[in-house]
C-alpha cells in the first residue's frame, strides 16, 4: 500500500487536543494456532464484554465494537451490543472475517483471508452481508470498518465508501503481512489520512529505543539476522511496539507512549481482541492470571494517558475534528495497486 501524499493527509481540529480512541475486534472464538475454519462461529467469550464496558466507562473511555458476521449473527451477541451501545457514546463498527462471512464462494486458504485479495464482486458481497447483519442485529449501521487481518485490497477502500463507511482501521502501521499474501504497510505510519473517501486511522505502532530513529529500515535488517530483533529489544536499542495489550509489555507500551507523546502525535489508536476477555480463547490471555495482568495493563496505560493530558475519543469525536489538509481531502487521490 503507497504511502499518504501530502494532500491526504488528515488535519485535527485545535480544539480536538491530544487524544486517543480503543477499537474492540468483536468476533468468534478460535484455536489461534490452527487453520481457519468456517465451522468457528462460537461467541461465548462475549458474555464478558458489558464487565469490561463498565470498567472503561469507569475512565470514560468509549469504545467502538468492530463486529464480525458471528458476533451480530448469534442472539445472545446481538443483545449484548445493543446492550454496550446504550451508553450513547461507544459505536459499532464492522470487523471482515471473509472466512466466516458469507457467500462462501472462495476456496479457504490463508491468501484468501484476506479480504482484500478476494475478487471485486466476492468482496462486495461479504461486505453487504456483513453490513446488513450489523445494522439489523444492532439497528445501527456501521460506518467503521476493519478488515480481518489487516487484509486490504486495492477496492476495499472504494467499496467501503460507496456503502457509506466513513473511517477505516485496517492499516497498521508499520507491519508487513506479504509473506503471508496479505497487504504492506511498511511505508505507511501513524498518522491519520483521506483515501478513496475515507479516512484511513492506523492501528499505532512506535519505534522505541536508542535507535528508534532508524525505523521500520533498521527493524527489516534486523530482521534478516538470527534473533536479530529480540536482541536490539533486550539491549534498549530498538523495538517496534503497538499499542495493544495483546503481546506488548506494559514496560515497552508506556516508553511507546511517552515516545507517541513527545514526538506531538495527536491520536493513538489502540485495539485488542473481545476473546482476550475470557481466559482460555487467546494466546495472549490463557488463564485467570493472564486476565489479571490484561486489566493492570489497562489501569496503568489508562492513568498514563491521564497524567498526559491524553483524552479518550468517541468515533464520532475522531470523524467530527479530521478535516482534509489544504488541497487534499476525501476521494483526492485513488488508492493504487
Amino acid at each position: 500500500m503507497p504511502a499518504p501524499l501530502a494532500g491526504e493527509r488528515a488535519e485535527w481540529s485545535a480544539e480536538f487536543g491530544r487524544r486517543f480512541t480503543v477499537f474492540v475486534d468483536t468476533e468468534e472464538e478460535f484455536d489461534w494456532r490452527a487453520p481457519l475454519s468456517r465451522g468457528n462461529r462460537q461467541v461465548t467469550a462475549m458474555r464478558a464484554i458489558p464487565a469490561a464496558h463498565a470498567r472503561f466507562a469507569e475512565w470514560a473511555v468509549p469504545l467502538t465494537y468492530m463486529a464480525d458476521h458471528p458476533a451480530v449473527a448469534e442472539p445472545a451477541g446481538a443483545d449484548i451490543l445493543r446492550g454496550v451501545l446504550a451508553d450513547g457514546r461507544s459505536a459499532i463498527g464492522a470487523q471482515l472475517h471473509a472466512w466466516v462471512t458469507p457467500p462462501f464462494a472462495e476456496t479457504l486458504t490463508p491468501a484468501n483471508s484476506f479480504a482484500g485479495n478476494l475478487p471485486e464482486g466476492l468482496e462486495a458481497a461479504k461486505l453487504d452481508a456483513l453490513t446488513s447483519a450489523i445494522t439489523e442485529a444492532t439497528g445501527a449501521a456501521p460506518i467503521a470498518f476493519r478488515a480481518g487481518r489487516y487484509g486490504l485490497g486495492r477496492n476495499s477502500l472504494r467499496l467501503l465508501a460507496e456503502r457509506g463507511y466513513r473511517l477505516d482501521s485496517s492499516v497498521r502501521a508499520y507491519y508487513d503481512y506479504g509473506g503471508e499474501g496479505g497487504p504492506d504497510f511498511r511505508s505507511i505510519g501513524n498518522a491519520a489520512f483521506w483515501r478513496d473517501g475515507i479516512l484511513e486511522l492506523p492501528f499505532t505502532t512506535l519505534f522505541t529505543g536508542r535507535a528508534r530513529v532508524g525505523g521500520t529500515r533498521l527493524f527489516d535488517q534486523l530482521g534478516r539476522v538470527p534473533r536479530g530483533r529480540g536482541i536490539a529489544a533486550r539491549l534498549g536499542l530498538l523495538s517496534r511496539v503497538s499499542l495493544t495489550p495483546e503481546d506488548m509489555p506494559l514496560s515497552d507500551v508506556l516508553e511507546a507512549i511517552a515516545v507517541a507523546d513527545g514526538e506531538g502525535l495527536r491520536m493513538l489508536n489502540f485495539a485488542f481482541h473481545s476473546p482476550s476477555l475470557a481466559p482460555g480463547h487467546t494466546p495472549y490471555v490463557r488463564d485467570a492470571g493472564d486476565l489479571r495482568l490484561f486489566w493492570r495493563w489497562w489501569d496503568e496505560v489508562l492513568a498514563a494517558l491521564d497524567r498526559r493530558s491524553i483524552r479518550p475519543a468517541s468515533l464520532h469525536d475522531v470523524l467530527a475534528a479530521a478535516t482534509p489538509s489544504v488541497g487534499g481531502g476525501p476521494g483526492t487521490h485513488l488508492t493504487e495497486a
